[in-house]
């Protein structure tokens, strides 16, 4: 298992270093071939109540997020860089603070030209999260926690750029780690992990879409989709995470946001809050917030 770890580092390494090493030393400090882009934010919402007849309680939520891409090309290569950040709790007088979004996504690929529009493409990711994820209102057991699960991929394929706004990634050949580095979970054989491993390496094939639009004046658009079949336990199902984010610009210092993500991941198993083992199922997540932003 060391061994495979060990691989899969030395791969995003070597890819990172050939995106490094592209320009020569006369240009290396010319940032004119980079282009950073991207969002961040914090969204807040509130309830006060006094002396209300028709009932409630008061209540609040705080969300605060980045999505940002660092992008190279120059020549024949591209190196193509995205992270999202996302962390949300919620407060209520009965229950306390509470999470309700918790992420950690990098993705990297480095890219060769083939001609206008394909390049070969080396791409590696990671999605993990920060806190402890329960089962509310059972909060004696946690369900999660930062690096169980983390999920990472490496994979050699082709990319198809027809502009600076979409592409598709498409690989035969993907490493995709699955890791649980908690013992209670890892024992519970949590995500589909095999009881008592903390790490399980599939091959199979992935492709992953992504899209920067704006829709209308004042409305963009941000959007990946990632699909990966195992060749080795079960060829032909597939695990989907969809991500999306609108946002909605209202005025120089306001931001209107909408995020949403669906998953299914076949193997994956959760633990709920009695300790009881569930199967997959299609999972959704949808947070509405208003805010200020500042896009770069």
């Amino acid at each position: 298992m060391n061994r495979r770890i060990l691989l899969i580092a030395l791969l995003l390494v070597a890819g990172i270093r050939a995106g490094a090493q592209t320009p020569d030393a006369q240009t290396a400090k010319d940032t004119s071939y980079w282009k950073l882009t991207g969002i961040t934010g914090l969204n807040f919402s509130q309830a006060a109540l006094v002396n209300w007849s028709a009932g409630g309680e008061n209540s609040m939520a705080l969300n605060v997020y980045l999505n940002g891409s660092l992008n190279y090309a120059r020549d024949k290569w591209a190196w193509d860089n995205t992270l999202v950040l996302e962390f949300g709790e919620t407060y209520a007088e009965e229950y306390d603070w509470r999470k309700n979004a918790d992420k950690i996504a990098f993705t990297s690929k480095l890219g060769y030209q083939i001609n206008k529009k394909w390049y070969y493409s080396l791409l590696g990711d990671f999605n993990s999260q920060f806190a402890k994820g329960y089962k509310y209102p059972n909060t004696d057991r946690y369900i999660s926690t930062f690096m169980a699960p983390a999920y990472a991929n490496v994979a050699f394929g082709i990319d198809y750029k027809p502009n600076d706004r979409f592409s598709l990634f498409m690989s035969p050949a993907t490493a995709h780690g699955l890791f649980v580095r908690d013992d209670s979970l890892s024992r519970a054989g949590a995500f589909g992990i095999t009881p008592g491993d903390r790490f399980r390496l599939d091959a199979g094939a992935m492709a992953k879409a992504t899209l920067k639009q704006t829709i209308m004046t004042n409305v963009d658009l941000i959007s990946a989709l990632d699909l990966f079949t195992p060749y080795n336990r079960g060829l032909g199902n597939v695990d989907v995470n969809w991500e999306m984010l609108f946002s909605f610009k209202i005025n120089k210092a306001l931001t209107a946001t909408l995020s949403t993500t669906l998953r299914y991941y076949d193997k994956e198993h959760f633990i709920d809050g009695d300790g009881m083992e569930k199967g997959p199922r299609i999972q959704f997540k949808e947070l509405l917030g208003l805010g200020v932003a500042y896009r770069f």
